[in-house]
């Protein structure tokens, strides 16, 4: 079980047929796949650390504390700006053309959904989707390579490197959530 976590999430060498895995299995690869690997690892996906940076929040915001912290150092609440973006970009990505593959293949959503996200995790496991989908499919699949790759960390790097300089402050707003 530890050489499939690691294949779902970086090198995409499967085992045994994916086709005969149970809807809960593959949907907790979907999981692994959508994550993906480390920050500078070639693995796509979101990375390991979004996902750690969006968890210790959570756990923040559940004690009630001011700050999100880990291991005696704050997060930058930039970071924690470009974890959320990136995670949100990353799911709409997912949906979208999971959405898009769906209407393409006829496919209920299980099949299309494990492809999109292995493309968006270039890990290279497939349900036989890929293979089957006309070229419009293998399009959306391909533009979800390109997005877990390259689309995310650009992403993430421009908003991290955009600073304007704001010579004023709008008033602070506490509008109530959940």
């Amino acid at each position: 079980s530890l050489f499939g976590s690691m294949m779902t999430r970086s090198g995409g060498f499967a085992i045994d047929d994916t086709n005969a895995h149970q809807p809960e299995s593959l949907l907790l690869m979907d999981a692994l796949m959508f994550v993906g690997g480390g920050s500078a690892s070639t693995a796509g996906g979101i990375k390991v650390t979004t996902l750690a940076i969006m968890f210790l929040a959570i756990v923040a915001e559940a004690r009630g504390d001011r700050e999100v912290t880990a291991h005696g150092r704050t997060i930058a609440p930039e970071s924690l700006r470009v974890a959320i973006a990136v995670l949100a970009l990353g799911a709409t990505l997912v949906l979208v053309a999971t959405l898009a593959l769906v209407h393409i293949t006829d496919e209920s959503l299980q099949r299309p959904l494990f492809e999109v996200i292995s493309a968006f995790g270039t890990c290279g496991l497939s349900v036989g989707v890929s293979a089957e989908s006309p070229p419009a499919g293998k399009y959306v699949l391909t533009a979800m390579m390109f997005a877990g790759r390259v689309g995310t960390i650009t992403f993430a790097a421009a908003l991290a490197l955009r600073q304007r300089r704001v010579l004023y402050r709008y008033p602070v707003e506490r509008p109530i959530i959940g």
